[in-house]
């Protein structure tokens, strides 16, 4: 709401004359029923998600997949139905793994939806009646009391106390004090005359008309932007997707191009379709979507143990790809926990450990925890911070809490901190207004304590308590020189008097006892994850509604050092270079936090965004991977994003990218090592047709090499471990391709090695008097020994690691021997030789072979060798 005719801009009694309703009676209850049959509910539309059977089909919609279905189709109609049905037998399991890995369908608007569903005391006929939030109509009257949810969005019409939590939705980490006065047109976290929906109720009571419900409300409006907002691809599968349609490609035109020399050189149309399908299928990496898949859950499944709980399995690879991290401060970087850490006393300043609500820490003076009977100033300044307080804290099973005020709970815990837990009994309150700007409270033994704005208390004050508690004049001067200097901190201060009384109609000359500084502090892991991201060459900027000082003076704390720009800037023309250059962004809205990461992104930059707040929500949705908080955060923050985090700890997000960069190290490692054998086969196949040669190979041999030499080698780089600098270089280039010129060439010259030595082999037994079937077992042993001695080559991509390799991955040696068992099995044993055509093999035969796969292993670790030295 941002017109000139904006509710909190115009006084209360216009807004409710235009509305038609009635500021003491509220709206009759037939009225209500009318304006509701009209308007609709006051709800927000959910999204309607995909159903399982349109997720399953999604599963095959890849065209690798669908030249696997042809080749299936063409296998069958030349009357191979056992190749035809192992074809679509190894389509389908591809399939059914990837359905039940895939992620529940996007629940963000129904989450938000929820949201709303509460219930709301509304005065219809001039009596309060409790009624569903869903039924509230423009125009209806509501009353709000401490602990409730705002069910809609109201101008407020009268306020006492009233003070509302709106972290939620624009991050403001301290309740907003609510004041019904008109404003000029300000930022949404300013509009203290309006009360939106979805926020709760802090502190004190009032009274406010509805003036927008359902999709009309500030959360309405995130709604829509969360709806508008695709769900980004993530960079793997970007590539994946790329890499697969070149593959397509090239395996259609290489098949054509076969089908067409075979028949064009006078052989038979059904030998060239077996030809040409055998080049297909064993062209496709078969074994690529299972390895995929299964890299990335064991990735999701290791981050489960270190706190996070990954919605989406490309997510892992992501955030190892992750160039930046934008993140939220209240709640995420910061504890969402007003603590007191500084208290200003009869001329002494004190520090106090600990963070959060928690009564754990100490007061110190000079480095050391203080006695309270040594610092009377002290302990009586702590008395007034626990006398004036309307808050209650209390311990439960997921921590420490507090009912109220946030400020009000700090003081409680620092007056714990020192011992002090309770005062002599109220007898009397004035509480705190914007008008008297202090609150006051008088104890059974006459004592008054006072807390409130420090020039208003100083005013109120004709001393000051000295260091043992003995009255000394006031130096006003000097008072607010050190809270200016908190200030300087961003720390919120609150000033502290006493005096002496029988009630609060008139107070006593006063005492000033002291001030008490406080924050919503940084997470303790948070600066040490930040420096780590920095060293891994990724920038971090904090995106908040807070205030630009408060934002600033934790971004200093955390190490985001530099440049601040506010929302107000932002909705001018910003260049993605300033962008990029500046490090906090300060009073933001969901709109501008969302044109923030999509400005990151048209640089090029993939994003890793984290909150907790609705406000957060369609950022999270529209990052190349959301991260939220899983305690603090709100469903709809969960819902829109991929990855949730258990602890609510940014640390987690470090330890997340070293995870994500280890298991695209382990794709690459396995692509680079898996793509000879299908570029390998292929080349084979057009030789022998180019040549007028016998198939060397036929399309079930493939199969099987694709799903048992390609699957037990394959499986170990799932489960490599990660290389021990790995946060130590800086993120990949986002436009960089899957395989650089590198990989290609290793790939390229393993390709050649099996090309010449299994076509070769194979001639040359042939021209010894081998029978086709002993020629056809020497080329699947030729490919799968040299994949096997190819695999030590791939377990690092740029030196050696031979025997190191097996004993830092155990499953190395178990790949091996599977290997050898199964090849024995398909030399030796009757049945198989019967199914794949197959004969036994001589010592000489298998010396061949052996021959072959260690000169390629060479080969490669030299041309290793020599790239790195390039």
């Amino acid at each position: 709401m941002t017109t000139a005719l904006a509710p909190y801009r115009r006084p209360a009694e216009d807004v409710v004359r235009d509305l038609g309703g009635d500021a003491s009676r509220g709206l009759t209850a037939a009225e209500a029923a009318a304006r509701l049959e009209r308007d609709g509910p006051n709800t927000l539309p959910a999204a309607r998600g995909r159903g399982p059977l349109l997720r399953f089909l999604l599963q095959f919609n890849s065209p690798l997949i669908y030249v696997l279905l042809a080749a299936a189709a063409v296998t069958a109609l030349v009357g191979e139905h056992v190749d035809a049905l192992v074809i679509l037998g190894v389509v389908i399991v591809n399939a059914v793994v990837g359905f039940v890995q895939e992620s529940r369908a996007e629940r963000a608007l129904t989450a938000l939806a929820a949201m709303a569903r509460t219930t709301a005391v509304a005065v219809r006929d001039g009596a309060p009646v409790r009624v569903p939030a869903a039924d509230l109509v423009r125009g209806d009257l509501v009353v709000l009391e401490a602990g409730d949810k705002v069910p809609a969005d109201l101008r407020l019409l009268r306020t006492d106390e009233l003070a509302v939590d709106e972290s939620a939705l624009t991050g403001e980490s301290a309740p907003v004090a609510k004041d019904p006065a008109p404003l000029p047109e300000v930022a949404l976290g300013d509009r203290a005359a309006m009360a939106f929906s979805g926020t709760l109720v802090a502190a004190g009571r009032g009274a406010g008309l509805v003036v927008a419900t359902g999709a009309d409300t500030e959360l309405g409006g995130i709604n829509r932007l969360v709806q508008g907002t695709a769900a980004v691809r993530t960079p793997l599968t970007r590539k994946i997707a790329h890499f697969s349609r070149v593959v397509t490609v090239a395996i259609l035109v290489l098949a054509a191009a076969t089908f067409a020399i075979g028949v064009l050189r006078g052989r038979g149309v059904t030998e060239m379709l077996t030809a040409a399908v055998a080049l297909a299928v064993g062209a496709i990496p078969e074994g690529l979507p299972a390895v995929v898949t299964i890299t990335l859950a064991l990735g999701v499944a290791r981050m489960v143990r270190r706190g996070a709980i990954v919605r989406h399995l490309p997510a892992v690879e992501t955030l190892g790809g992750t160039t930046v991290i934008c993140t939220d401060k209240t709640g995420t970087l910061t504890q969402n926990q007003m603590t007191v850490t500084a208290i200003s006393a009869g001329g002494r300043d004190y520090t106090l450990t600990g963070t959060g609500y928690a009564p754990h820490g100490t007061v110190e003076h000079d480095g050391r925890a203080v006695d309270l009977a040594e610092h009377p100033a002290l302990r009586e300044t702590l008395a007034a911070g626990l006398g004036c307080n309307d808050a209650r804290l209390a311990e439960t099973g997921g921590g420490w809490r507090i009912t109220g005020d946030p400020t009000e709970g700090a003081l409680l815990t620092s007056a714990a901190k020192a011992g002090l837990d309770r005062v002599p009994e109220r007898t009397a309150t004035l509480p705190f207004s914007s008008e008297r700007r202090y609150m006051a409270t008088l104890h059974e033994d006459g004592t008054v304590y006072v807390k409130g704005q420090l020039e208003r208390v100083l005013q109120l004050c004709g001393d000051a308590a000295g260091p043992g508690g003995e009255p000394v004049p006031l130096d006003a001067d000097a008072v607010i020189a050190r809270a200016e200097a908190y200030g300087a901190e961003a720390l919120r201060v609150l000033a502290f008097a006493r005096g002496q009384g029988d009630s609060l109609d008139e107070l006593p000359r006063l005492t000033f006892l002291g001030l008490q500084a406080m924050l919503d502090p940084p997470r303790e892991e948070a600066a040490a994850a930040v420096r780590t991201c920095h060293d891994a060459g990724i920038q971090v900027k904090m995106i908040t509604g807070d205030h630009a000082a408060t934002a600033a003076a934790i971004g200093e704390r955390v190490g985001l050092a530099g440049e601040v720009m506010t929302g107000a800037e932002l909705a001018g023309d910003v260049s993605p270079e300033r962008v990029r250059a500046t490090t906090v962004f300060a009073r933001v809205s969901p709109e501008q936090k969302l044109r923030l990461v999509q400005a990151l992104q048209s640089t090029g930059h993939v994003i890793a965004m984290t909150g907790d707040g609705v406000n957060d929500a369609p950022a999270l949705k529209q990052a190349d991977i959301g991260v939220a908080m899983g305690r603090s955060g709100t469903d709809a923050a969960k819902e829109s994003a991929d990855m949730v985090l258990t602890g609510d700890d940014f640390a987690s997000i470090e330890q997340a990218v070293e995870e994500g960069r280890g298991v695209f190290d382990n794709l690459v490692k396995f692509i680079v090592w898996a793509l000879p054998s299908n570029i390998g086969l292929g080349l084979v196949l057009v030789a022998a047709i180019v040549a007028g040669t016998a198939l060397p190979i036929l399309p079930l041999q493939v199969l099987w090499l694709n799903m048992t030499a390609v699957l037990v080698l394959g499986l170990p780089f799932a489960v490599e471990p990660k290389d021990e600098h790995i946060m130590r270089r800086p993120p990949r280039d986002p436009a960089l391709p899957l395989l650089t010129r590198a990989m290609t060439a290793r790939i390229l010259l393993v390709s050649g090695i099996l090309l010449a030595g299994s076509f070769g082999l194979q001639h040359w037994e042939r021209g010894h008097g081998a029978s086709p079937e002993v020629a056809q077992t020497i080329v699947v042993n030729v490919f799968a020994l040299t994949l096997l001695t190819y695999m030590f080559n791939c377990l690092s991509l740029d030196r050696p690691l031979l025997w190191r390799g097996v004993r830092r991955n155990p499953w190395i040696a178990v790949s091996v021997a599977a290997l050898a068992a199964l090849q024995v099995l398909y030399t030796y044993t009757p049945g198989m030789n019967d199914v794949f055509g197959s004969a036994p093999l001589g010592a000489a035969a298998w010396a061949r072979i052996a021959v072959i796969a260690v000169v390629s292993y060479l080969l490669v670790e030299a041309l290793k060798l020599a790239q790195r030295r390039r």
